[in-house]
């Protein structure tokens, strides 16, 4: 019964997920009176929320695999590849992406809606994608933690894995600014050098602390598993 719901569950978020990518990019236009930004260089592979959702995607595919082919178990004796690539995934990119792209976007939207999703975009970009892409990558992520346990990475590897998306996607948005002249989010443009220098430094910093949030809730849910395997393990090499 519960690898039914295992099933069902990571099975619709993934078609949502890839649906949403989908949609957004072949049907959703954006005339460039409407918003300069989407006609700029890098077209809907500028914004961290469509990297996001193809993440969402691409992890939820995996964990259908695991459902298939791994395991769900809190301590396996053995963990198929396919599981600890899951865990991986969920714990470095899944969770405080999905995470951060929540939270920083309705935190802007109740500032100033302009500076992430100026109104004049309302009559091209469909509410229910918007809250497809903002507000159900916090709800499947955080229910993941709560259905299903996985084995942290160490933090130098799940940091590096976090760190190392995150630094890509910022040197993207610069190279985006060097041949367009545009900033893919206004915030950018609005904010002097230095505080637009602080501005990224924060925002590293929170993805940093949603990746320690992530680790902190499976603990509080389900242990620490890392030591948990690690005492089964041991066990099986003394017999």
């Amino acid at each position: 019964m519960k690898e039914t719901f295992y099933i069902i569950f990571h099975a619709t978020a993934c078609v949502l997920f890839a649906f949403g990518v989908y949609y957004d990019y072949a049907h959703v236009i954006i005339p460039k009176e409407a918003g300069r930004t989407h006609g700029a260089y890098g077209g809907k592979f500028k914004f961290l929320t469509f990297w996001d959702a193809i993440l969402q995607s691409i992890f939820f595919f995996i964990c259908m695999l695991n459902d298939v082919y791994g395991t769900n178990k809190s301590s396996p004796k053995k963990t198929p590849f396919i599981r600890r690539l899951k865990d991986f995934f969920h714990a470095a990119l899944s969770f405080p992406v999905g995470m951060f792209v929540g939270v920083t976007f309705w935190s802007l939207m109740f500032v100033d809606r302009e500076l992430v999703l100026p109104r004049a975009l309302d009559p091209y970009f469909p509410s229910w994608l918007n809250h497809l892409m903002h507000t159900l990558i916090v709800v499947t992520t955080v229910i993941e933690i709560f259905i299903a346990p996985r084995q942290y990475p160490k933090r130098i590897q799940g940091l590096g894995g976090l760190l190392l998306f995150m630094l890509t996607y910022l040197v993207w948005m610069h190279v985006i600014y060097m041949k367009s002249g545009i900033w893919v989010y206004p915030v950018m443009e609005v904010l002097i050098l230095p505080l637009r220098i602080a501005f990224i430094v924060v925002l590293l910093l929170f993805t940093v602390i949603l990746y320690f949030t992530g680790e902190t809730l499976n603990h509080l849910v389900w242990g620490n598993t890392r030591k948990t395997l690690t005492k089964v393990s041991k066990k099986k090499k003394s017999k």
